[in-house]
């Protein structure tokens, strides 16, 4: 496929892994790991994104209940609530040029206001060298 026709739907993951505002940080941080990523959309109950979490928003709450011994606070406390979002028809080059200015690892994937997937800077990466792979020198 050319990468002028490639689209975020081609490439995202389906995986809607997702916490809620009264997630705990340390319960987010246990799954961030287990799933293998750096941050993950914060939903309401009907898959509305609502904020973003990231390893490195949890760290000083995380440090601090450690340092303090005492339990986390949710993740409401810590979630950027000014999400960056993509719909499933942009262009993956779009999305390669966003990722270059705002430097996130990570978009949220949203289709009629509710969360599809993600969209990764590995997986934009990884469509890119495909890509590369299937040029001709001019």
């Amino acid at each position: 496929m050319k990468l002028e026709s490639l689209c975020v739907q081609d490439i995202m993951s389906h995986d809607t892994f997702h916490v809620y505002p009264t997630t705990r940080i340390d319960d987010c941080a246990e799954q961030l790991a287990r799933h293998k990523l750096s941050g993950a959309p914060v939903t309401d109950q009907y898959d509305h994104v609502i904020g973003f979490v990231s390893e490195q928003d949890l760290l000083e709450p995380l440090s601090q209940a450690v340092y303090y011994c005492h339990q986390p606070k949710n993740v409401e406390s810590v979630m950027r609530s000014n999400v960056l979002t993509v719909t499933p028809t942009m262009q993956v080059m779009q999305i390669a040029k966003l990722m270059m200015e705002d430097k996130p690892k990570i978009f949220p994937v949203v289709e009629e206001g509710r969360l599809v997937g993600v969209i990764t800077r590995r997986l934009v990466t990884q469509a890119l060298l495909q890509a590369q792979k299937q040029c001709v020198p001019v």
